[in-house]
């Protein structure tokens, strides 16, 4: 079992040398794979079984932004930090699957990068392939938020 201290260290060390998510993956160094979620999320993955959540395809993405025997971009897991960030706060999503989505979105930063190499590929910088599961966030603002139409100076 996990203890909330070890799996934040796990995720970040194990994502060191994951790669394509196009055939299954061991873990960094050729490790066994502990994935702590679905089919992506941890080191290692079990490709090529399709993503079974949002949080999931987050880390599909991720891994997929990961050259083969490389180190991701600072940039691939800013987004993985932003994605899982999203779904934390989603309150259409399950308790546990926002809990989840937390640990990674907090540990994301931590995940081993290749210096110097802010970029990832367009294509997954455009966002999942058409018809792959992507999450439905509102990212608009709530109404209370809203200023009336004579705007917050108005006499």
């Amino acid at each position: 079992m996990l203890t909330r201290f070890a799996a934040p260290l796990l995720l970040a060390a194990g994502y060191a040398a994951l790669a394509a998510p196009s055939q299954a993956q061991p873990a960094a160094f050729g490790g066994p794979k502990i994935l702590i979620h679905g089919n992506y999320c941890g080191p290692g993955n079990n490709a090529p079984l399709p993503p079974i959540d949002a949080l999931d395809a987050a880390c599909a993405r991720h891994d997929a932004c990961t050259p083969a025997g490389g180190l991701p971009s600072e940039a691939c897991n800013l987004r993985l930090q932003q994605d899982a960030a999203l779904i934390a706060r989603d309150p259409r999503q399950p308790e546990k699957l926002r809990s989840m989505a937390g640990l990674i979105a907090a540990t994301a930063t931590l995940i081993p990068s290749e210096p110097g190499r802010r970029s990832m590929a367009a294509s997954v910088a455009a966002g999942p392939p058409q018809g792959a599961y992507a999450p439905a966030l509102d990212r608009s603002a709530p109404a209370d938020l809203d200023e009336d139409a004579d705007g917050p100076d108005a006499d």
